[in-house]
């Protein structure tokens, strides 16, 4: 499944974020214990960088797959680059859920959001906000709101959130990122990478998200399973044909 995702665009990523309401411990010891323990799961992350308000542990980028946890003052987040399939890029993800809370004192009170991130990401010169327009706007009520022929379209990036059950605890984010001028600083995006390029992506972002408290820690991994699930479904039935599709034949179209 992760190589047709991987197929439709230039990049696709699986990041996972558990967001916390208190600041997590950043010791010596408590920090390199739980990369040391992430690092004997998965011996090609080998790298431990630092960054402004982040410790990351990373594999070395190799034909543009590459896996990477990092800690936040209150987040710890995962991520896989172009993996060579779901499977495996849950592996990761649930490891995490599996041993964070023991590693860093994670109590259920203590537990704001889980997320899981589908990102795709399409290579694109040009207005991408331009882009964005012609291909998801243009011909709606909304779109008509504008006169395209004489105005230059400077942000259209579409943004909805909507819960998927009745109590809402659990919501789905679909997001469309333009970036026409030089990258901008998300928290969706992984850590740096020394291999990546100049051109910049539209990006299309399928985020779900299970709001807290939990009851505890060790349901994690199952709330994660339950996110995968619909996050796969949305993916195949929603955001690929309804989002993926009509950008990437715009794309393509202006590039005849």
């Amino acid at each position: 499944m992760a190589t047709s995702f991987s197929a439709l665009c230039s990049d696709f990523y699986i990041n996972q974020k558990l967001a916390l309401k208190m600041d997590l411990p950043t010791g010596r010891e408590t920090v390199l214990d739980l990369f040391d323990r992430i690092r004997k799961f998965r011996p090609s992350m080998n790298r431990f960088r630092r960054f402004e308000g982040e410790l990351a542990l990373e594999s070395t980028p190799a034909d543009g797959q590459y896996d990477w946890v990092a800690l936040r003052q209150t987040a710890a987040r995962s991520g896989t680059v172009n993996p060579d399939s779901l499977a495996d890029a849950y592996q990761l993800h649930r490891m995490l859920l599996e041993v964070a809370p023991f590693y860093l004192s994670i109590s259920p009170l203590d537990v704001d959001y889980l997320e899981l991130m589908f990102g795709f990401d399409l290579e694109a010169s040009g207005n991408h906000d331009d882009i964005v327009y012609d291909a998801l706007l243009a011909e709606t009520p909304l779109g008509r709101v504008v006169d395209a022929d004489r105005l230059i379209a400077l942000d259209v990036q579409p943004f909805f959130t909507f819960a998927l059950d009745p109590d809402r605890k659990v919501q789905v984010n679909f997001e469309v990122k333009t970036r026409s001028g030089e990258l901008e600083a998300s928290e969706d995006a992984p850590p740096p990478s020394e291999s990546g390029g100049n051109e910049e992506p539209i990006s299309v972002f399928l985020s779900l998200r299970r709001l807290g408290p939990i009851d505890h820690v060790e349901e994690l991994p199952a709330i994660f399973e339950s996110l995968t699930g619909a996050a796969e479904e949305l993916a195949n039935d929603r955001v690929i044909p309804h989002l993926i599709m009509p950008i990437s034949k715009a794309i393509s179209s202006r590039s005849r």
